[in-house]
């Protein structure tokens, strides 16, 4: 049984104003973001079953040729804001500029995806919206019939999968874990609508006020596991922390980088953010490989798009070899040793 609840103090919305489909699209010193391009792709294949448009939305500063991207991807229109004020990211600036054209154009369904600054974001603009959000979403579907989007998500550590409908709100918000869905192919031969609006009394940015540096990371010089074609992945089989270094070291030797299941994230021999699984990161690499991972179905969610599955493993019975396109039964040190003695021969040219 469901029940839905109403807050008083929020007005109530003729849901037949809002039409279309928006997606927010996050760039960076020129590139588009593959999680904001992989929903174009998903707001595409929601808008042609109630047959609406799908509409990117973009904020920054000197975007140039850029606003045309969304468009080879799938997009029908791209609605851009471009102001000097918008040269640093501030989150209740970016915010108020997305509700400006919210309330303007009213689209049925606004899409972030869950990047840390999406994460960020979308809070703020459905705050202000009065909207509500689905945080962190991992699929979407929409009703036909009352266009509510279905938004799933895992709640209870993974265990569970929740269906959350906003059935008396528009638009209806939600923030998308990047990778759960593909990038679709990049068409430079689509056409669409680019259209330039201009917000008034934006906030000009003041160094005195705010000084915001790049921060580099140093736990790690490998590439983060959502961008990675190649992973290598420590399971709790590993052992601790010396089993992890082992897996870096393969990780590097093969052009990859180096993901851990939740156990592996939970005892703090790798940091929660190369977590793979339904509560960490989703994965599309080229080649995975799990080491010592025993293939427990929330961190299969996470990388089960991998284009070749290999599983290392000393359990024959390990569930990972359900889904594994290759298995090697036995001590992963061994293994490893014997890959890494392989890729050294090579290198040398003493190998075939």
């Amino acid at each position: 049984m469901s029940t839905s609840r109403i807050c008083p103090e929020w007005p109530q919305v003729n849901k037949n104003e809002y039409k279309g489909i928006w997606v927010y699209v996050e760039h960076q010193n020129g590139v588009i973001k593959d999680g904001s391009l992989q929903l174009i792709g998903k707001a595409r294949e929601l808008a042609s079953k109630v047959n609406v448009d799908v509409t990117a939305v973009m904020v920054g500063y000197k975007l140039g040729d850029l606003v045309k991207e969304p468009i080879y991807y799938g997009a029908d229109r791209v609605v851009y804001v471009d102001d000097e004020a918008l040269a640093v990211y501030m989150p209740h600036v970016y915010a108020s500029v997305i509700v400006n054209l919210v309330n303007k154009y009213k689209p049925e369904v606004v899409l972030f995806a869950a990047t840390k600054r999406g994460r960020e974001l979308a809070p703020y603009v459905a705050n202000t919206l009065r909207a509500g959000i689905t945080a962190d979403c991992t699929d979407l579907d929409i009703d036909v019939k009352t266009r509510d989007l279905d938004q799933v998500r895992p709640t209870y550590g993974g265990n569970i999968l929740a269906h959350i409908r906003t059935p008396t709100r528009r638009p209806q918000l939600a923030s998308v874990r990047p990778n759960v869905f593909p990038t679709p192919p990049r068409d430079t031969s689509r056409r669409g609508e680019v259209i330039r609006e201009v917000i008034n009394n934006l906030p000009k940015p003041n160094g005195s006020l705010i000084s915001i540096k790049p921060v580099t990371k140093g736990d790690s010089d490998l590439p983060p596991v959502e961008k990675a074609d190649i992973v290598v992945t420590a399971g709790r089989g590993v052992g601790g922390p010396e089993g992890v270094k082992l897996l870096v070291e393969l990780a590097k030797a093969i052009g990859g980088t180096i993901g851990g299941s939740k156990k592996v994230t939970d005892a703090g021999w790798l940091p929660v953010d190369r977590q793979i699984g339904q509560t960490g990161k989703t994965v599309r690499p080229t080649l995975y490989i799990g080491v010592g991972v025993s293939g427990a179905i929330q961190h299969i969610f996470g990388m089960k798009e991998s284009k070749i599955i290999v599983a290392i493993n000393s359990d024959p019975n390990a569930p990972i070899f359900e889904y594994a396109d290759y298995g090697i039964v036995g001590d992963y040190r061994q293994v490893i040793q014997a890959l890494l003695e392989l890729l050294n021969q090579r290198r040398a040219g003493k190998g075939s």
